[in-house]
């Protein structure tokens, strides 16, 4: 019997303070095999569908990729399988997908076919009114997003008044000399960077997934310090000089400053640089087989006399930006709520019994791949 595939988890897409902000570009490549974009409204068994393929091709051996949803996170916006260049996608909105190359690689898979319509317009009044509610409720949330956005970025301005650059960029140069230590530069090969999330502001809080993209045999370099310090920028400009190096990286963005990376990972070179700053970051150290190679405290660039004289306020900064995060979550777990009441109209109206052949044809399918 085949040993079991892995599972590797991130989000495609995030509730962040500039809005529903996406990557969902990125979850597979131009070089695709195979995309299926599945339609059809809340409840129709998107996820599910997606759920057991993964678990089948999981026990077959295969590693695969859980594209977790940012607004319910139990669910899948997407599942790709990387060594099949396959991938299954939930085309509904808001990420709207519209096929590329239809027939020769993409194929439209819709649910809801297979719903009985005069059943769910019984309820056209309801549904109506609770998507309404649903999108009040996340306006509502990134307007939260925002706020807290304008008094995280006035703890970073105190912060970086403070942060005496000789150090940093000394402590940058050193942290890349690292990380690139015995790589040549490949001009042949044009450079690729993927961009996806590795954590989430999702209904259930501030959610991480990063232990699934890091092993215990990887280089793993680890970043903290406050906002303001320069954490961020210090590992885009590492993934920058990977990508003049002609390395592939896969870069993970924090929801909070979305164009941002939290994470870098270079596959090439096994290694992984991420932030680590409390209070919303991973922390590696809490699991066992994985053991950072070195641990950069950018803290150390604070001149703390300039910091001190505003003290108060940065305190002060801090803790409106965590309660307005607060707030937003709660607004996105009433909107999830009221999702999930919505899905219960469409739940009663649908024929599973054809959704799971339909299951069962897509995953014969993509097996056709594993001799191609």
């Amino acid at each position: 019997m085949a040993e079991k595939g892995r599972i590797r988890r991130m989000f495609p897409g995030g509730n962040t303070t500039a809005g529903f902000y996406s990557y969902f570009q990125h979850i597979i490549g131009p070089d695709a095999a195979r995309v299926f974009i599945i339609k059809g409204g809340p409840g129709v068994g998107k996820s599910t569908f997606m759920n057991t393929i993964s678990d089948e091709m999981v026990d077959r051996g295969y590693d695969v990729e859980h594209h977790h949803c940012s607004s319910d996170p139990d669910s899948l916006d997407g599942l790709v399988i990387p060594s099949l260049r396959v991938a299954l996608l939930d085309g509904t909105a808001p990420h709207i997908f519209d096929p590329r190359n239809p027939g020769a690689v993409d194929e439209i898979i819709n649910l809801g076919e297979y719903w009985k319509e005069e059943e769910i317009t019984k309820y056209k009044d309801q549904v109506l009114k609770t998507n309404q509610k649903v999108s009040r409720l996340f306006e509502i949330a990134y307007s939260l997003l925002k706020q807290s956005k304008a008094a995280f970025e006035e703890w970073q301005d105190y912060v970086e008044e403070a942060v005496s650059r000789e150090k940093y960029n000394r402590i940058v140069r050193l942290l890349i000399e690292s990380v690139l230590e015995g790589v040549f530069s490949n001009h042949r090969t044009a450079p690729k960077a993927r961009h996806l999330f590795g954590s989430a502001i999702t209904p259930k809080g501030v959610l991480d997934y990063k232990e699934t993209l890091l092993t215990g045999s990887m280089r793993i370099f680890c970043v903290k310090g406050q906002p303001g310090t320069g954490v961020k920028q210090l590992i885009a400009r590492t993934a920058l000089s990977a990508e003049e190096m002609g390395l592939y990286t896969e870069q993970y963005h924090c929801p909070y400053e979305p164009d941002k990376p939290d994470m870098l990972i270079i596959p090439a070179i096994n290694t992984a640089v991420l932030n680590n700053s409390p209070p919303y970051h991973f922390d590696p150290g809490n699991l066992e087989e994985i053991k950072p190679v070195e641990e950069i405290d950018l803290d150390i660039c604070i001149r703390k006399e300039f910091l001190e004289e505003y003290e108060p306020e940065r305190m002060d900064a801090e803790a409106r930006s965590a309660a307005l995060l607060q707030k937003a979550v709660d607004h996105l777990a009433r909107a999830m709520a009221a999702h999930d009441e919505m899905e219960e109209f469409y739940i009663q109206s649908m024929d599973y019994d054809r959704v799971r052949e339909k299951r069962d044809e897509v995953l014969q399918k993509i097996l056709k791949y594993e001799t191609t």
